[in-house]
């Protein structure tokens, strides 16, 4: 989806990434670079048997080695953590959610049958309200366990990289440079990167996937 390539065992990003993921006791990830401008990051893969981290050539421009340390530990943590099945957890059951309000919509719309009791006896408003808030309510937990999991990340890979300052530099210089060249990116994936990328028609903070970034560096600052 983003025509990312994998890079040998002497790039920069490999080396940053075989040094973190032996200090956090993790096997060898798969190393990808984007071809992109925007700076960001994210690393996927079910296991962390079978992960893989991949950054822009944005970012690999605009950090240092300790941001891009900083960075990559953060990405680690998520493998660590096993997000990746989180989040698809998440998804599935956010899904699932918005599947029986989309079918209590149908059936108010074209239900005509049954008897005349159970006609009288549904209640229309509490139907609109399903229709309405369901798919609404299952937004909301999905973003609230991304932005959950983007603090833990955080924490955790304060404690691989073993000091939360690159991380902090890190985001603030990624809350900068994601603005001023947005990245293109998939609604379906924009979770996975480690800064909200920044595209026309943003999202309510309360339906983001990512905490603000004040509140992240904050929360790395309590750490030291």
């Amino acid at each position: 989806m983003y025509r990312a390539q994998e890079v040998g065992p002497e790039h920069r990003l490999s080396v940053t990434t075989r040094r973190l993921a032996t200090q956090a006791n993790l096997p060898m990830p798969k190393v990808y670079v984007i071809p992109d401008a925007s700076p960001n990051a994210f690393a996927t893969g079910r296991n962390p048997s079978h992960a893989a981290v991949a950054a822009t050539e944005g970012i690999l421009r605009l950090l240092d080695d300790q941001e891009l340390e900083g960075v990559i530990a953060h990405e680690l943590a998520h493998v660590k953590h096993r997000d990746i099945l989180i989040s698809s957890v998440a998804a599935t059951v956010a899904a699932a959610i918005m599947m029986v309000a989309r079918m209590a919509q149908f059936a108010a719309m074209f239900g005509g049958g049954g008897s005349r009791n159970d006609r009288e006896g549904s209640n229309p408003i509490a139907m609109l309200a399903t229709i309405i808030f369901a798919p609404m309510a299952a937004m909301l937990v999905q973003a609230a366990i991304s932005r959950s999991r983007e603090f833990l990340a955080d924490a955790g890979g304060a404690k691989i990289a073993g000091t939360p300052y690159g991380l902090m530099s890190a985001l603030r210089k990624l809350e900068m440079g994601s603005k001023q060249i947005p990245l293109d990116a998939n609604p379906a994936t924009s979770h996975m990167f480690i800064v909200k990328p920044f595209s026309a028609g943003g999202l309510l903070s309360m339906f983001s996937t990512h905490p603000p970034t004040e509140q992240r560096i904050e929360a790395l600052m309590n750490l030291r």
